[in-house]
């Protein structure tokens, strides 16, 4: 299952991550989000221990979504060595989220 983070936690989770790590930008009012969602967990459960997937609520955390230009959601941004190396924006199927994470396990 996909983790729930915060501002506070980005730094830790995403930034210092050893591993690549998909950032869900979202919003619980945001019905394309929610429709992403199974696929988000489904991602999840498959690349775990090669790419971590993480869920920012915009609502609650500003300070990041401002800091990556977060306009629309939902927004994923996939980090690497604590660099941004891809910004997704909008629904995607499952095979296009996979081989995203795919080109960074």
């Amino acid at each position: 299952m996909a983790q729930a983070i915060s501002d506070a936690e980005f730094q830790q989770e995403v930034l210092q991550s050893d591993i690549p790590v998909l950032v869900d930008f979202w919003a619980s009012w945001c019905g394309p989000c929610k429709s992403m969602l199974p696929i988000v967990e489904e991602l999840s459960g498959e690349y775990e221990g090669k790419v971590k997937i993480v869920k920012l609520n915009i609502d609650e955390n500003i300070e990041t979504a401002g800091q990556y230009s977060v306009m629309s959601i939902p927004t994923f941004i996939l980090f690497k060595g604590g660099e941004p190396v891809k910004t997704i924006v909008g629904m995607q199927t499952k095979e296009a989220m996979q081989q995203e994470l795919d080109a960074v396990a």
